[in-house]
This record gives structure tokens, sequence and C-alpha cells, in this order.
């Protein structure tokens, strides 16, 4: 499993191209596939995600985090009760923000991401076909960091220069597949994530390829 790096720092605006983000470390998942022909990029969904639930930054014995694993078939099953409970899952996201802001992307924007599973938004369903989907690092049952509120306002406004159709159309997974998923939970916070959204996108100038 190999990761490369931009470099890019994170009091610099995020750009897009060839749809890879600026700012993320690139870690290949293979659990994408091609979107459906004739669809636009149009929605962001907006996931929590811990392994094991509740524990943040845990890391398997080569020193991988479990999340990046999972969404890179490399998680051992056998390393903690719970995983034996998601055996087999092949899920992936466009993006993962840890507790830090650091940043990994595991799928181009411009593929089909395995985040959002069953699911509709506004009436259209399979939301896997039209959305990008970011994963933060955290539960239902803790409050975000502010790294994390920061560094998603950037790739947010990010996505809104790069795919103009998404503006307005971001989401959370609970809204787009209600009692079944219940994420990103009651603790995070849309009115300020929207606020530090619309003053990212006035002071950044994003440019995209």
């Amino acid at each position: 499993m190999t990761a490369s790096s931009p470099n890019s720092s994170s009091t610099s605006p995020m750009t897009i191209k060839d749809g890879l983000l600026s700012a993320a470390t690139w870690l290949a998942s293979p659990n994408y596939n091609v979107r459906p022909i004739g669809l636009s990029i149009d929605a962001i969904v907006v996931h929590n995600i811990s392994l094991p639930p509740n524990e943040f930054g845990a890391c398997d014995t080569s020193g991988t985090h479990y999340v990046k694993a999972l969404f890179t078939n490399q998680l051992d099953w056998d390393a903690h009760p719970y995983f034996q409970t998601i055996k087999g899952a092949e899920v992936s996201a466009h993006l993962l923000i840890e507790r830090d802001g650091a940043i990994t992307q595991f799928v181009n924007f411009k593929e089909r991401a395995w985040h959002a599973g069953r699911s509709s938004y506004l009436g259209r369903p399979e939301c896997n076909d039209y959305s990008i989907g970011i994963e933060l690092e955290g539960s239902d049952f803790t409050p975000f960091t502010d790294m994390q509120y920061d560094r998603l306002a950037q790739v947010v406004s990010a996505i809104y220069e790069a795919y103009p159709k998404t503006r307005r159309h971001l989401t959370g997974h609970s809204d787009i597949a209600p009692g079944r998923k219940t994420d990103p939970g009651d603790y995070f916070e849309w009115a300020r994530l929207r606020q530090l959204v619309s003053d990212a996108t006035k002071n950044d100038t994003p440019s995209h390829k």
C-alpha cells in the first residue's frame, strides 16, 4: 500500500485538478467504479466513521489507520471483535478527514466511490452515482474538531468551484438513507459548516482543470 502527498499548505486555497484534491494525500482504493454515462457530479455527502467505533486514530500493527485499511481492503478482520461484524465489506469514500485535519483521497472525484449504499436524494436513487463522499473521523456521540470544520469547509469550497452543480446540495448520510444511517450525527454543526463554506468561498479563489 503506497501513498503520495501533494505537500500542500493547509493555509493555501485548495484546488482540484483532474479529479484530485491538492491538499490530500493519495491512497488508492480498489473499491470504485465508473460513474454512469451522462450523470453530473451534483451533490456532496458528509459521513462520520471510526474504527473500532468511537475510537479515533487507532492503527494496525503496521501503523496503518484502521479506516484507511478498510477503504483499501487491507483490514485485519481478526484485529478487533467489531471487525468480524463487517467482515468482507468493500467500501470507500472519496475523502477522509482525520481529527487533526489530515486529508486522504481514496477515489478520484471523477469515479464512483462506494460510500452511500442504498440511498436517495431529492427523489433520485443511488447517490453514489452522482455524489462525492466525505468521511470525517468521528462518531455520533462526540463533537468534531475545529480543524475538521476548517478543512471540510475548504474542501467543500474547492468542490463547489470544480463542480458547480454541487452548490446547494450539501447533505448528510442520514438524510439520504434515513432510518438506516444516522451520521454525521447530532453533534455535527451544519450551520457552522455552512458559514465557514461561505467565508471560504468569498476568500479563496480555487482553480480546476
